[in-house]
């Protein structure tokens, strides 16, 4: 059975939640504010931690913060109503899995988790290294390197990666993306993060964002990866 920390302090969403996710299996604990969650990860140890960014002793993002200085690997999902895309791109570059607005539908929450612990869990790709030029992935690692720099990308930026090569020059919908992506249907899924991810994606392994040579834009369709990689074995 695998562990989730959920720190909220809102009693009616943590409780819900709780008995959701707990018909799934999971075994869900509650801490309603920030000096409760750091007491229970300090003797406990979580396969996945829910996360509010509003909570009455200080904020989510500065205890991932101080979470990712000794633990690098347990995902973290935030719940927040804060919506503004800047909220969005601050949760990812302090090191969240994903981030999900408030109010959010059930299903949709499971899904996601779901989907981050099977990532987690699996190796994304049987090929070891996947060329693009001055861009490679190392599959069996989960890391990529730009000009032979380690690139840092969340695991949803990574997963959004692995999607767009493994279709490379193939135009893909918004839909399309958002549904592999999440491995749910794209319903569920905010299409404004969407466009927050491949910003930040372009942002790291374009030299130039604003002119694109790999995520190209197809206007009013989607995207494609352009480019062929220089494996002996292609995708």
């Amino acid at each position: 059975m695998k562990n989730i920390l959920m720190v909220e302090d809102d009693s009616t969403i943590a409780f819900a939640v709780k008995y959701a996710v707990e018909q799934e299996s999971f075994n869900l604990d509650i801490a309603s504010d920030l000096n409760q969650a750091r007491e229970i990860v300090s003797t406990k140890v979580y396969d996945l931690i829910l996360l509010d960014v509003m909570l009455p002793d200080g904020n989510g993002y500065e205890f991932l913060k101080d979470l990712r200085k000794h633990d690098e690997d347990t995902p973290i999902i935030f719940l927040s109503a804060c919506d503004e895309e800047v909220n969005i791109v601050m949760g990812l570059d302090i090191g969240a899995d994903d981030y999900i607005t408030k109010p959010f539908r059930v299903r949709e929450l499971i899904s996601r988790i779901n989907a981050i612990l099977r990532r987690k869990g699996k190796i994304q790709d049987n090929k070891k290294i996947i060329k693009f030029k001055n861009i490679s992935i190392h599959t069996l690692e989960a890391r990529v390197f730009k000009n032979d720099e380690e690139i840092i990308l969340t695991s949803a930026e990574y997963k959004l990666l692995l999607i767009l090569i493994q279709n490379k020059n193939v135009v893909l919908t918004r839909a399309q993306i958002l549904e592999k992506l999440w491995d749910v249907t794209y319903d569920f899924v905010n299409d404004n993060t969407l466009s927050v991810y491949i910003k930040r994606l372009r942002e790291k392994i374009e030299e130039d964002s604003s002119k694109p040579e790999y995520i190209l834009t197809v206007r009013g369709v989607g995207y494609k990866w352009n480019g062929s990689d220089t494996n002996e074995n292609t995708i």
